[in-house]
């Protein structure tokens, strides 16, 4: 029987919500890994290297060419609205407000696995295979130390709320860090990304992005909320569309049409229902998205080998930093560990980050593959590893600074 564009479609998107909610609900693996993990997984599962491997024929009619075209145009949508909302919910002034402990913290929980990943990297740069053929090596060792450096505010986000931490004090401190790393990761990519050929371009895409959001928020404050959300999103729409043409990625633009935003514009439950909503309804095909890329192609072994190294130089640097910012302003026992493996999280915005570096071949799928692995195997840490400290330091919840 012949189907058409739509069918296979459509079969595609019943595989992409049902075999990670299926593994999540009846595994029950929501401990270690929530279900947003489970879903990275899954798109790596239904990927060229796993799925594609075993059933070729399968994988080729489902995911053909046409399908995944689709597929990604909603994934692009999907996660410039997830990035648009991480950039609104920055939030800088209670970081200024304690900004000593929070440049101190946040510069160490950067800093620190960011030398330890470019140390990677630099190792990395021994073998063929890992660097991408447009990339200059300060671009690939710069790009996978970021990588090892990256939070995931959204994902901590989440994390935190299945801790019941988020709203408590040192949720809120953890949040103000994680926040500083965030505008620290968009303004390294900019940098990576800088196209010499193009710098005129992407000076003026700044010159004119500074004009139009004084325009753009002196619009905000003077329309009702139900119309800003419509407006933002135009907003959203432009600014990619600018920053992708000057050469600096659309989610570059996206972080940024967020960033300028102020949360005070809109219902604090009406944003945290719609990220919940745009990462339940639209995310999945992202990751599937994501997992589509994945490439084993130098070899299973050594993909695992590289993405176990990235992984112990991101988790021992973050703590390492971490634990170092605890003893310059006297953090009491346990307080940096349960700090270090919270920020630690890596997830969702590791995942979109070394997805900008693949699509300007700075790095190669093999790269990504192991980075994507190193990303998964980071997530799944936290939780098992945060919840025992936190029942055994319950006093540290309520600590202010």
């Amino acid at each position: 029987m012949h189907m058409g564009t739509t069918e296979i479609f459509l079969i595609a998107m019943v595989i992409i919500f049902s075999v990670p909610y299926l593994i999540w609900r009846l595994g029950g693996t929501d401990y270690y890994a929530p279900l947003v993990v489970v879903q990275i997984i899954a798109g790596i599962l239904l990927g060229p290297g796993i799925m594609g491997r075993a059933f070729p024929d399968y994988y080729s009619f489902v995911f053909n060419p046409q399908v995944v075209q689709s597929l990604n145009g909603i994934a692009w949508w999907a996660v410039m609205m997830f990035v648009m909302i991480a950039g609104v919910e920055l939030d800088l002034k209670k970081a200024w407000q304690h900004r000593r402990e929070s440049v101190i913290t946040a510069g160490l929980a950067l800093g620190t696995p960011l030398a330890f990943g470019c140390v990677a990297a630099l190792g990395m740069l021994g073998y063929a295979g890992w660097m991408g053929p447009k990339a200059h090596s300060w671009q690939f060792v710069l790009g996978v130390g970021m990588a090892c450096a990256v939070t995931a505010l959204p994902i901590l986000i989440l994390l935190m709320e299945k801790l019941e931490i988020l709203r408590q004090p040192i949720g809120q401190r953890i949040l103000r860090y994680a926040s500083l790393d965030d505008i620290a990761i968009w303004g390294v990519l900019a940098v990576i990304m800088l196209d010499w050929d193009r710098v005129g371009r992407q000076g003026g895409f700044l010159v004119a992005f500074a004009f139009a959001t004084w325009l753009f928020r002196k619009l905000m404050v003077r329309i009702e909320e139900r119309d800003r959300w419509y407006v933002s999103f135009i907003w959203l729409a432009v600014c990619a569309f600018a920053a992708d043409w000057a050469g600096l990625h659309y989610m570059v633009g996206a972080f940024l049409a967020g960033a300028v935003m102020d949360a005070e514009w809109f219902d604090q439950q009406k944003m945290d229902f719609l990220r919940a909503n745009v990462l339940m309804a639209v995310m999945p095909v992202f990751f599937l998205s994501t997992g589509l890329r994945t490439n084993w192609a130098v070899g299973g072994p050594a993909v695992f080998v590289v993405a176990l190294v990235l992984l112990v130089a991101s988790v021992s640097g973050k703590l390492a930093g971490i634990h170092i910012a605890g003893r310059i302003l006297k953090w009491g026992p346990g307080e940096a560990s349960i700090i270090g493996w919270l920020l630690q999280t890596k997830a969702l915005i590791m995942i979109i980050f070394v997805n900008i570096l693949l699509d300007k071949q700075i790095i190669t799928s093999e790269t990504f593959t192991a980075l994507l692995l190193m990303a998964i195997g980071s997530t799944m840490l936290t939780v098992p590893m945060v919840a025992p400290k936190l029942q055994r330091a319950a006093q540290l919840i309520f600590k202010t600074s």
